[in-house]
């Protein structure tokens, strides 16, 4: 069974991220992210892309998401304004296809979900996702979110209108 950890970014983890992030035109995550992330970034070349991320500090609000130490995708966080209160909205992506339906993705946010208490004063998690990325609303609710909020038809996507649905999960008990 491979192991799955999130960890912070490594260099070796640049070549991975370039070719998902900047490198693949219209690569097939971004396909779920759907309707969230419309400016989508240039490609850019290799050398350009290390000295653009090593420019920023390191983010302690993200993690790559590790399969036997290989990295296949990443985590994120930020908190709701105003800051203090205890909310905090997760983010998950996995880049590799071969990668998804195998429940990697549920385990990343079940890790995610536990550091999270674990490091921040939060209260409440949310993620937020369109109704046609039904992977990531069964994985969510497997993991304890429930819905809490649902925007009809709110997110236009591939000629089509798209709920926009959130997932909440409290630090104790049910939203």
């Amino acid at each position: 069974m491979p192991t799955l950890t999130l960890r912070p970014r490594q260099p070796d983890d640049l070549a991975v991220l370039w070719q998902w992030t900047r490198a693949t035109p219209s690569p097939e995550w971004q396909q779920w992210d759907g309707p969230y992330f419309t400016n989508k970034p240039s490609p850019i070349p290799f050398n350009d892309y290390v000295q653009e991320v090593q420019a920023r500090p390191p983010q302690p609000h993200s993690r790559i998401i590790a399969l036997d130490g290989q990295c296949i995708g990443q985590v994120t966080r930020s908190e709701e304004a105003p800051a203090g209160g205890g909310w905090w909205e997760l983010g998950i992506v996995i880049y590799d296809p071969a990668h998804w339906g195998g429940g990697l993705g549920r385990e990343a946010l079940r890790q995610w979900t536990d550091t999270t208490f674990a490091e921040t004063d939060a209260h409440v998690l949310t993620l937020t996702t369109w109704s046609g990325n039904e992977r990531m609303i069964r994985a969510a609710e497997r993991v304890g979110y429930r819905e809490c909020g649902r925007v009809p038809e709110a997110r236009a996507w591939q000629g089509q209108r798209w709920d926009s649905v959130r997932l909440a999960r409290l630090r104790h008990g049910e939203p």
